[in-house]
């Protein structure tokens, strides 16, 4: 089988004027990064008419992903294939999935958004502007705390932690500062869980991310009191190391069709979607724009609803869940019939979305390996479930593999949406994330350790009781527990710890053992890339 990157190395693209031409944008719009990339310019544009918003989301997914990205990229070539404006906007890559084990976040076989090495890679640079910034704060908190202390910052108590772009286990905790006198422990947390890729990402404009950033709580003194990034005089230049990363890029995919991907959040211990600027852009450009939102609806689709919507005042038309034979016999391991057995966790999913009021379409991206058999399995299943069926195959056949799918969502996109959110900004934060524990992830309690509720109670009465709450819990199961796969109900979800980012707008509730430093596995992919002496790219995916 030709790999991805042989695939993407191979493509016909067209040059990035004639991209961004196509979308109707003007010069002066768009800043050209080389012949195939682009930053668009935040320029305000008139809403288009009309225009549809699809969010593709997924059931629990195995460790090697179940092919959202590759779905969104070829559902949108699809549509232009029928004639349809279509744009995708997704997340930019993380190096630290692209070295560990799930790799890239640029599709897969003909179903790819290029130049995909590039965009797996550094890209346009918006992360490394992520951490810059990110570290520029912090190297100023341990420097207003070396010169005198004026702001009376608790060592002991700096809640902002210092991040870096790749899964790296042995940076989780250290100690810095040594011998300086201000001696302290460390944390480092991976560029897609930091706070201001969240701001970056919820951030409505130039001016709204310095409001953000200006908001960010740092650290508290003795007394309790909050340290801003306001405060530390950091926002200006922050902002000016941001300035830039805030514009969202243009690519394309195999079929030439637009595609705008912007900032990174996982959404596993972050909000996982890509920007509000993107996706508004997407709206303004096509008359279908999709979007995708991390791992299972649980985690990414739950916060594109409670935490993305509500900033940013657009709801989706229509939702796609991506399952596959290998995702579902993973979710009814241990059962005479797994594939029968696994199909409750796709069909929780599936009435979660309704309870939201999004159509939701079920797309099984089907794999080689998949049999008529279980596909046709499948596809009964979701007969009697009553909700639209379209097998995909984008991954080996592009745009014509989509075809299906593509008619499936634009006639539940004509059905019309009747969104509701699943909590209101009044309730506490606790029940708020009772309500999620116990509508989404069908728990029977929820456990907060001491800490985390003393510190949800101390969110209140610091007048951030009505943010929306991030769950940082595992992609492997509803529960916390990994292992607990399939549709587990009436269990108990413990949060261990609980986070304000005042900045990014949301309280985050760490479950059990939740890092937000990843570690690589024993096997990383970083072992089998190389690059040739004539510059060809192997083992990138």
């Amino acid at each position: 089988m030709i790999s991805d990157v042989d695939i993407a190395q191979a493509a016909h693209l067209l040059p990035i004027s004639e991209v961004a031409r196509n979308l109707g944008l003007a010069e002066s719009e768009y800043a050209a990064y080389g012949r195939d990339k682009a930053k668009l310019e935040l320029t305000p544009r008139p809403d288009r008419p009309r225009t549809k918003l699809v969010l593709v989301t997924a059931m629990s997914p195995t460790p090697y992903g179940e092919g959202k990205t590759t779905i969104n990229i070829g559902l949108s070539m699809a549509l232009n294939r029928l004639g349809k404006s279509a744009i995708s906007t997704l997340r930019e890559p993380s190096l630290g999935p692209v070295f560990g084990r799930k790799g890239g976040a640029a599709g897969g076989g003909y179903a790819q958004v290029v130049p995909m090495d590039d965009i797996n890679l550094h890209f346009t640079g918006d992360f490394a502007a992520i951490a810059a910034a990110n570290n520029l704060l912090a190297a100023l908190i341990d420097n207003s705390m070396y010169h005198s202390n004026q702001l009376r910052i608790d060592p002991e108590r700096i809640t902002h932690r210092r991040t870096i772009d790749m899964n790296d286990r042995a940076l989780r905790r250290i100690t810095v500062s040594v011998g300086t006198g201000v001696e302290r422990g460390e944390h480092f947390d991976i560029v897609p869980a930091s706070e201001i890729m969240a701001v970056l990402c919820l951030a409505s404009d130039l001016a709204d991310l310095k409001r953000r950033l200006a908001n960010m709580i740092v650290a508290y003194t003795a007394d309790g009191e909050p340290v801003t990034a306001e405060q530390l005089g950091a926002v200006g230049a922050m902002t000016l190391l941001l300035k830039d990363a805030l514009k969202p890029n243009l690519v394309q995919t195999l079929e030439n069709t637009p595609a705008i991907i912007h900032g990174g959040p996982f959404a596993n211990i972050a909000h996982g979607c890509n920007s509000i600027i993107a996706t508004r852009m997407g709206l303004q450009l096509a008359d279908y724009t999709i979007t995708e939102a991390g791992f299972g609806a649980d985690l990414g689709a739950e916060k594109f609803f409670d935490i993305v919507c509500p900033a940013a005042g657009f709801v989706p038309d229509a939702a796609v869940v991506v399952a596959t034979v290998r995702a579902l016999h993973y979710n009814g391991a241990g059962h005479a019939q797994p594939l029968q057995a696994g199909f409750a966790n796709l069909e929780r999913h599936v009435n979660n979305l309704c309870a939201y009021g999004v159509p939701p379409v079920v797309a099984l991206n089907r794999f080689p390996t998949d049999s008529d058999d279980d596909v046709a399995v499948v596809r009964d299943m979701c007969g009697r479930l009553n909700v639209p069926f379209a097998v995909t195959d984008v991954h080996a056949k592009g745009s014509e593999g989509g075809i299906d799918l593509a008619n499936a969502v634009m006639d539940a996109c004509e059905a019309g949406a009747d969104f509701s959110p699943l909590y209101e900004a009044e309730l506490p934060l606790t029940e708020k994330i009772e309500t999620i524990a116990r509508s989404i992830y069908r728990a029977g309690s929820v456990e907060l350790t001491a800490s985390a509720a003393a510190d949800l109670a101390r969110f209140e009465a610091m007048g951030y009781g009505r943010l929306p709450v991030c769950i940082a819990k595992t992609q492997y199961s509803f529960s916390d527990d990994p292992e607990l796969v399939g549709a587990p109900a009436d269990f108990p979800l413990v949060i261990r710890e609980v986070r304000l980012s005042a900045g990014a707008e949301f309280v985050v509730a760490l479950t059990r053992s939740m890092m937000t430093m990843p570690g690589l596995p024993a096997e990383p992919a970083a072992a089998g890339m190389d690059v040739a002496d004539d510059g060809t790219i192997t083992g990138l995916s």
